[in-house]
C-alpha cells in the first residue's frame, strides 16, 4: 500500500452500516459558515471560538430607529426641565435675599408714544413678559396663559386683580415698531400694555432681567425668529421683584402663588 493509499484511509470514518464517512478537515471558512448557519455561530479560521452573529440582519432596522427618537426626546425634555428647575432655584435665592439681583430701572415707550418707566406702575403688581409680535407660537401661549390668570382672578380674587397689570416688552424693536404692536395687541387681553423701544433701550432691560435674546432660522431674504428666554416676572407694589413663573406652571398654579404673595405679609 503507498502512502497515498495510507493517508485516505486514515481520514475516513467506519459507518455503522460498514460505509465510510468522509471527515473533511479542511472545510473553507465560506463552508464552515455555512453549516452552521442553523446555530447562529461562526467559527474563526484556525479553530477558535465561535463567534455569534444574526443571520439576515441588515444594519438598521425601524425598532432601532424608533429607539434612539425616543432617546433623543428624553433627553430634550431632561434639558428643558433641568434649565427650568435652575432657573427657579436661582430665582428662588435672589428672592430670599430680599435684594434681587435680576431688575432695575428702566424706560420703554408704550403705544401711544408715551416714555414709560418702572416708576410709572408704582403701587402696581407687575407681570412682566418678554417676547416678539412675529413669534408662532411660545409668545402666544405664554401670554394666553397669562390672561387666564387674570381672567381666574377676577372671577376668584376681584381686588388682587384689580392691583396686577400685565405688560408685554418687545425684544425685537427692529420689527415691532408702535404700528405692529397696535395690530399685535388686538389678539390678547385688553389689560396688557404693551412696550417697545430703542435696541439700547431693550438690550439694557434684557441684560438687567437676564434675558437670553438672539437671532435663529435667519432666511435668504432677511427674515429671523428671536429665541428668548421664557420667563414671567412678578413684580410687587415697589418695584422689587417677587417671584417668577416658567413655561411648565399652569395658569390655575400662577393664580395661587400670585394671591399667596399678595396676601401674605412680606419679612424684612
Amino acid at each position: 500500500m503507498n502512502v497515498m493509499s495510507q493517508r485516505l484511509l486514515s481520514s475516513q470514518t467506519p459507518l455503522s452500516g460498514g460505509g465510510v464517512k468522509q471527515s473533511n478537515p479542511t472545510l473553507s471558512g465560506a463552508a464552515a459558515a455555512k453549516t452552521r448557519a442553523g446555530t447562529g455561530k461562526m467559527q474563526t479560521p484556525g479553530g477558535g471560538p465561535t463567534i455569534p452573529y444574526i443571520k439576515d440582519r441588515g444594519p438598521v432596522s425601524w425598532p432601532s430607529l424608533f429607539l434612539v427618537g425616543i432617546a433623543a426626546a428624553s433627553l430634550v425634555a431632561y434639558y428643558n426641565i433641568e434649565r427650568e428647575r435652575r432657573l427657579e432655584s436661582a430665582m428662588g435665592r435672589v428672592v430670599s435675599t430680599g435684594k434681587p439681583a435680576i431688575g432695575g430701572p428702566w424706560s420703554l415707550i408704550d403705544l401711544n408714544g408715551r416714555l414709560v418707566t418702572n416708576a410709572s406702575f408704582q403701587g402696581k403688581w407687575l407681570l412682566l413678559y418678554f417676547g416678539f409680535a412675529r413669534c408662532p407660537d411660545i409668545c402666544p401661549s405664554e401670554m394666553l396663559k397669562i390672561a387666564r390668570v387674570i381672567d381666574q382672578l377676577k372671577e376668584s380674587n376681584p381686588k388682587i386683580a384689580e392691583q396686577i397689570v400685565p405688560v408685554f416688552v418687545s425684544v425685537d424693536p427692529a420689527r415691532d415698531s408702535l404700528q405692529a404692536l397696535k395690530e399685535y395687541s388686538k389678539d390678547f387681553h385688553p389689560d396688557f400694555v404693551f412696550l417697545t423701544g430703542s435696541p439700547t433701550q431693550v438690550q439694557e432691560m434684557a441684560k438687567k432681567y437676564r434675558v437670553y435674546v438672539s437671532k435663529a432660522d435667519e432666511t435668504e431674504d432677511g427674515d429671523y425668529l428671536v429665541d428668548h428666554s421664557i420667563v414671567v416676572y412678578f413684580h410687587d407694589e415697589n418695584g422689587e421683584l417677587s417671584d417668577c413663573f416658567t413655561q411648565s406652571m399652569r395658569p390655575k398654579d400662577i393664580a395661587e402663588k400670585i394671591v399667596e404673595k399678595m396676601t401674605t405679609p412680606q419679612t424684612v
